[in-house]
């Protein structure tokens, strides 16, 4: 969720990345609460992060505590932010219950996302 949002949002000043520790897969909840936003994130795909990727990478986001524990060294003048965010797709519950739970996920990921892009955007501009 967090790349379809940098994606739709910072596209014209960023490039935009999305990797994880291992791959899951596409989630067909996130795909659709992102859609019922009006972000179509059906064409990402779960990659799994690269040495490639870490150097070419300005500013590493890690979105949850597994990641930020497992992250690899990253290279010199490369940033770290982490988000520790619950991981929706361990939610329980009703269809309802859980899909509310992805919901409240895509909410504070594109908050989160744009506070950065807009940080991002300042220091830029300094």
């Amino acid at each position: 969720m967090a790349e379809g949002w940098a994606k739709l949002y910072g596209r014209a000043l960023f490039e935009v990345q999305s990797a994880g520790i291992e791959t899951h897969g596409k989630n067909p909840r996130a795909i659709e609460v992102m859609k019922q936003a009006g972000a179509d994130i059906s064409e990402q795909e779960s990659t799994k992060v690269s040495d490639e990727m870490l150097e070419q990478a300005d500013l590493v986001v890690t979105v949850c505590g597994h990641a930020d524990e497992h992250c690899p060294v990253l290279p010199a003048g490369t940033d770290k932010i982490h988000w520790p965010l619950d991981d929706p797709a361990k939610a329980e519950g009703s269809e309802e219950e859980i899909m509310d739970v992805f919901r409240a996920s895509r909410d504070d990921i594109r908050q989160r996302v744009n506070d950065l892009l807009q940080q991002l955007r300042q220091d830029m501009s300094r």
